[in-house]
């Protein structure tokens, strides 16, 4: 008697040992990581239309990954699956982002607040080593240096909160909003826009490591309020084309 594919697949799964479903498991999160860093630096364009064969060579892994990846991204809204026309990057739309913006104010006080009542002393010890780097390279950080380092505070705080839903919630809002600070200091701000985030960053590190929450707090709102400003800016001064692609296509 002839078994199935469907069996055999099952039985390869049921024989898979738990390492490779790790292995699995960690080459997908690197191809989001790698996904995700494309679209904050607009290596991939807004509103631009890409394959997913095309984003398998930028990041330099295989389908699966990559597919498991973009399935999440596009439930984040950070792509757009288009059924039999292949993916299509989220636009800036500087109305969705004053929205997503008054969002990640009430989600920042949040996990700010809530991390700084469960932060372990490793935690404490991870930030103070990133507050540090801030500090001492201050004034030779490049924008995509500064984005790591910013990426690596947010996650920190989302780790320390003890919440790991908060993972799936505030990480899209964080690189949107990323993308949107880093269209404005390539275009518009330059050095003088990247000094003013790294100081306000810097501001609500330091509440962070002194356990105060209501400083904290206030210094996160005054980071989304410094990126509303910015949002008001690009829609006085920036190229269109620059928030959707498609812009330049039309007559």
């Amino acid at each position: 008697m002839k078994t199935g594919k469907a069996e055999d697949d099952r039985t390869d799964q049921a024989a898979a040992p738990a390492w490779s479903l790790e292995c699995a498991q960690d080459l997908t999160s690197l191809a989001y990581e790698r996904v995700e860093e494309l679209f904050v630096a607009m290596q991939i364009a807004p509103g631009a239309d890409i394959r997913t064969q095309d984003l398998q060579e930028r990041v330099g892994l295989g389908r699966t990954p990559v597919h498991q990846a973009v399935r999440r991204l596009a439930a984040e809204t950070l792509l757009e699956v288009r059924p039999r026309n292949g993916l299509r990057v989220a636009p800036i739309d500087l109305t969705r982002e004053r929205n997503l913006a008054e969002l990640r104010r009430d989600v920042d006080r949040f996990v700010t607040a809530t991390a700084i009542r469960n932060m372990s002393a490793n935690d404490r010890a991870a930030l103070h080593h990133l507050r540090r780097r801030v500090e001492a390279e201050f004034d030779s950080l490049s924008l995509d240096g500064f984005n790591a380092i910013d990426k690596s505070f947010d996650r920190l705080l989302i780790r320390a909160s003890g919440e790991r839903f908060l993972e799936r919630t505030a990480s899209p809002l964080q690189a949107f909003a990323r993308r949107m600070g880093y269209l404005h200091i390539t275009q518009i701000s330059g050095r003088k826009g990247l000094a003013a985030s790294m100081e306000r960053h810097m501001a609500i590190m330091d509440h962070v490591l002194a356990g105060d929450t209501d400083a904290a707090c206030s210094a996160s709102r005054d980071l989304v309020a410094f990126s509303m400003s910015l949002i008001s800016e690009l829609e006085r001064e920036i190229d269109p084309a620059l928030l959707d692609v498609r812009f330049s296509a039309q007559p």
